[in-house]
């Protein structure tokens, strides 16, 4: 006998055999127990989940020899006709092929006639939406009032294509896709029943190439046998379906996040040779990020996305702003792939803007083994999986050496030589990044951007602390002093010290600044801290939005009630870990209300107070400017005031 396909080898005989498709198979089996069988049926749902199955199964139910069941014997004649596809009764008709209405005319001449062998007449058709609108029109009449012994069955992929006349005469079942998990625990039965060998990672493949249709995932486990040499192998269907193997992924995502440009292209050159379309390089990494977002927020999730050590290590280093900022990177590289003057251009761009948008200060842990075989990578990082604790202890201690923070200690050595000359002092954080990096372009964009967010606070403070000196208003105030800011704003301070220079400036927070003070970091301790602490995101925001406080031996961050929204123990977690490094004692993170919080304003409260001071003062030097008047009074111009953007 000639080989049969698996799908038609394992399609199901009866309703017990069907694989998912509960909400559809209950109220059949309760029909047919009950006999309330209605006259039309309508199963929807995408290729390959089970319509044209489940009414073959309805038309042996109805017409078994041994009466209407919901459990057809499978031995009887009419059974057997059904399933070999030669019972004279059940008239399948593939409406794509029989659009005309002289086709239906046809079909509907013979429905007055009773059934020759079974109980019942069924008509079967399948893609019925392909029918022409006279077709439909003729239908109408009698799938309305058909006679007794005539059952319609309609299966259809596009239920919209359907007139809403049609859908009202039938009862309408949707049919949904299969889940991966359902789709695998069949195939390793169907494999196991065949006894062939598999490995469990491929049919996971394999279920997520089928994309809910069984009927797909079993043409593709044929493939795959003969792909492996009658075995299913992770590696066979891999090269089989072009996917890129998770090892590499996690070797794309390290070489984004630590800013291995090169690495990153010998990369996507060694996955180009492994796979015939490299478009599915973002389609995989969005794919994992997917998983790691999961395993981030739902840590026992892992066990059921079959994680491996790598996977899970990777997880805990990744921030998960970080995550989701790449897989929205990598949505819009998707879409970009149709304006790329190739599809490999267009994947390396998409690759590189994940490179871009690294953060500054991330620490991912080194993987040395990842650069040979995958064995030996996995196993490298089940160790480090193993041993979560002592991960973070290593990531603090290297951190003088790739730390970008070190950078803005030069930058107070030269500061004093300029003095005289403030003005000029802003400038190095613009030529800085230029100079600073000796590798590619884009290393020194990543720099210019870390020297816009971060550098340019403490590389301004010093020329504003300067120039207090000659104004008699803002001598008195505390603010000249910040000229030793540079000394609290590093985290190694001791805590004693900290508090007498943190919490004094906030409760002594000046009105007004001098014109040359841009930043809350140049008047205020705590904001000078925090700029040091290498935080990004929510607890950035949250810590910018307090007040710290001295408490006996330890310290308080008191919140503003209206930003209360901002905590999460994630983020207070994180606020908390920096604090307890720079200060060296545990700190509280407490919500209070105006009247219950330290007196004192908060670093972003100070920002916007020196946002708001420049604007007026750049305001009035326009008011006071000779050229605008003279503009003014020649063409009779107003001063739009809020287009003043002070520089």
């Amino acid at each position: 006998m000639s080989y049969q396909v698996l799908a038609r080898k394992w399609r199901p005989r009866n309703f017990s055999e069907v694989v998912g498709q509960q909400h559809v198979l209950k109220p059949l089996v309760n029909g047919l127990q009950s006999d309330r069988l209605h006259h039309a049926y309508l199963l929807t749902g995408t290729r390959g989940v089970g319509k044209t199955t489940i009414a073959r199964i309805f038309a042996k139910s109805l017409n078994c020899e041994q009466g209407l069941t919901a459990e057809p014997c499978g031995e009887c004649a009419a059974c057997k006709a059904i399933e070999e596809g030669r019972f004279v009764d059940l008239l399948e008709i593939d409406a794509a092929s029989r659009t005309k209405v002289e086709d239906t005319r046809e079909l509907l001449d013979n429905v007055q006639y009773r059934p020759t062998q079974g109980r019942y007449k069924v008509y079967l058709i399948d893609e019925v939406h392909m029918l022409s609108r006279h077709s439909f029109n003729a239908l109408l009449k009698t799938l309305e009032e058909p006679p007794e012994h005539v059952k319609f069955l309609l299966a259809t992929t596009d239920p919209q294509k359907l007139p809403i006349t049609v859908l009202s005469r039938c009862l309408q079942f949707n049919l949904k896709a299969l889940t991966q998990q359902d789709i695998q625990q069949h195939l390793a039965y169907v494999l196991k029943a065949e006894g062939i060998e598999h490995d469990v990672q491929a049919l996971v493949l394999l279920a997520q190439a089928a994309r809910g249709s069984l009927r797909d995932a079993l043409s593709l486990t044929d493939q795959a046998i003969a792909q492996g040499g009658h075995k299913v192998t992770l590696a066979s269907v891999e090269q089989m379906l072009g996917n890129v193997p998770d090892l590499k992924l996690v070797q794309l995502l390290h070489a984004c996040v630590k800013g291995e440009g090169s690495r990153l292209l010998e990369l996507v050159e060694d996955i180009a040779g492994q796979i015939p379309d490299i478009s599915a390089v973002l389609v995989e990494l969005q794919r994992y990020l997917h998983r790691l977002a999961l395993v981030q927020a739902v840590p026992q999730s892992a066990e059921t996305l079959s994680l491996t050590a790598a996977d899970k290590a990777l997880a805990q280093q990744l921030p998960a702003e970080l995550v989701h900022i790449y897989y929205d990177i990598l949505s819009q590289g998707r879409r970009d792939l149709n304006y790329a003057n190739d599809l490999r251009s267009g994947v390396e761009m998409c690759l590189l803007r994940l490179l871009a948008f690294r953060p500054a200060q991330i620490e991912v842990g080194e993987l040395p083994e990842m650069t040979h075989t995958s064995a030996p990578a996995v196993a490298a990082v089940t160790a480090v999986d193993s041993a979560p604790e002592p991960a973070p202890q290593p990531e603090s201690e290297p951190e003088p050496e790739p730390e970008p923070e070190p950078e803005p200690e030069p930058e107070p050595e030269p500061e004093p030589e300029p003095e005289p000359e403030p003005e000029l002092e802003p400038e190095p954080p613009v030529n800085e990044p230029t100079a600073a990096p000796s590798g590619s372009g884009l290393e020194a964009l990543l720099a210019t951007r870390a020297a816009l967010q971060e550098k340019k606070k403490p590389a301004v403070a010093e020329p504003a602390l300067a120039q207090p000196e000659p104004e008699p208003e803002s001598q008195p105030k505390p603010e000249p002093e910040p000229e030793p800011k540079a000394e609290p704003a590093p985290a190694h301070l001791p805590a004693t010290e900290l508090a007498a220079t943190v919490t004094e400036p906030q409760q002594q927070a000046p009105k007004e600044f001098p014109q040359q003070v841009r930043t809350a970091a140049e008047v205020d301790r705590w904001a000078a801290l925090i700029e040091n602490l290498g935080l990004h995101g929510l607890p950035l925001q949250l810590a910018r939005n307090s007040v710290l406080v001295k408490e006996g031996e330890g310290y308080r961050v008191e919140l503003r009630q209206h930003w209360a929204q901002l905590l999460s123990d994630a983020t207070v977690a994180q606020l908390q870990q920096a604090l307890l490094e720079s200060l060296g004692a545990q700190v509280e993170v407490v919500v209070q209300s105006a009247e219950q919080a330290a007196q004192g304003q908060t670093p972003h409260e100070i920002q916007q107070a020196i946002a708001a001071q420049r604007l007026r003062w750049a305001q009035q030097q326009l008011a006071e400017d000779p050229n605008a008047r003279a503009l003014q009074e020649a063409f009779a111009a107003e001063l739009i005031e809020s287009s003043v953007k002070p520089q």
